[in-house]
């Protein structure tokens, strides 16, 4: 009985030391590094609506100013040339002013967009003189417009969130003049009002505030052509006609993007899910 028992004891300590030395001789499983977590770029699609608004300031040079010394009316296709009579100003300036503008456009991708633009130019004064063999003349009066344009444009490439861009548009403008008047004398003239052709250049640079909102700063040239400035009346010469302005303006305004993006949007970032060990033998 004491021999089984101990061929038992022996039995049972062998396979306690044999056991790891086996399982240390045996190879363990390999496990493969996963490969690194794939990061990708989703980008985001660049179109749709805005809305803007604009404000800026303004300086037009008026171009000639001619006018009729006697009550017969002119040709009204626009300035009389060489017509026996007439005459010019001896000089016309405008002041500057200010305007304001709104408008609504469609950014059709991250290069090109237009819109549809009003600007309401605030009155500007006007002075200028006239003279003849005998007599010299102040000539004061007032000149606001509505400048409409359809305009088109290309944005450049964007860099640090500011995109640089130009632009052209066409249009046209309704010039109102108040009454011109000699603050010296009783001669006064209506002023005429009428709707005339306009184009515009412009370039600039707009910035991202936020992913809907866009801060816009630039410089525009327009011009706009010329008409009549003045009426006839029986105390004085006319009508006149002025032969348009050209105006320099630097403006600034913000633009809303409410449909689609308007390129401001960082682009989404995806993972791709990591993958699960793999086990060779």
């Amino acid at each position: 009985m004491f021999k089984t028992a101990r061929k038992a004891l022996l039995a049972f300590l062998f396979a306690g030391l044999a056991g790891p030395l086996f399982a240390a001789d045996l190879p363990e499983p390999m496990v493969e590094e996963a490969p690194p977590q794939a990061i990708y770029e989703q980008p985001v699609e660049v179109g749709g609506w805005y809305i803007r608004g604009d404000i800026d300031y303004h300086k037009s040079k008026v171009g000639d100013i001619d006018y009729i010394t006697y009550g017969a009316e002119p040709c009204p296709c626009g300035p009389p040339v060489g017509v026996a009579g007439s005459k010019s100003f001896d000089y016309g300036k405008l002041k500057g002013g200010f305007s304001l503008g709104a408008g609504v456009g469609y950014k059709i991708n991250d290069r090109f967009r237009t819109d549809l633009t009003a600007d309401y130019w605030f009155k500007s004064n006007f002075n200028g003189g006239t003279s003849d063999a005998t007599t010299t003349s102040t000539e004061v009066s007032k000149m606001s417009a509505l400048l409409l344009l359809a305009n088109a444009y290309v944005d450049i490439g964007t860099w640090h969130g500011i995109t640089p861009y130009v632009g052209a548009g066409i249009g046209g403008a309704r010039v109102k003049w108040d009454t011109v008047y000699d603050p010296n004398t009783t001669e006064t003239n209506p002023g005429a009002s009428n709707w005339r052709f306009a184009y515009a250049v412009m370039a600039g640079a707009s910035y991202c505030l936020t992913d809907k909102v866009i801060l816009d700063a630039g410089y525009r040239f327009s011009h706009i052509q010329g008409g009549r400035m003045f009426e006839f009346d029986t105390s004085s010469a006319g009508p006149g006609f002025d032969h348009g302005f050209n105006t320099h303006e630097v403006r600034g305004g913000l633009r809303y993007q409410f449909g689609g993006s308007n390129g401001c949007a960082a682009p989404v970032v995806a993972y791709q899910p990591e993958p699960e060990p793999i086990y060779t033998k």
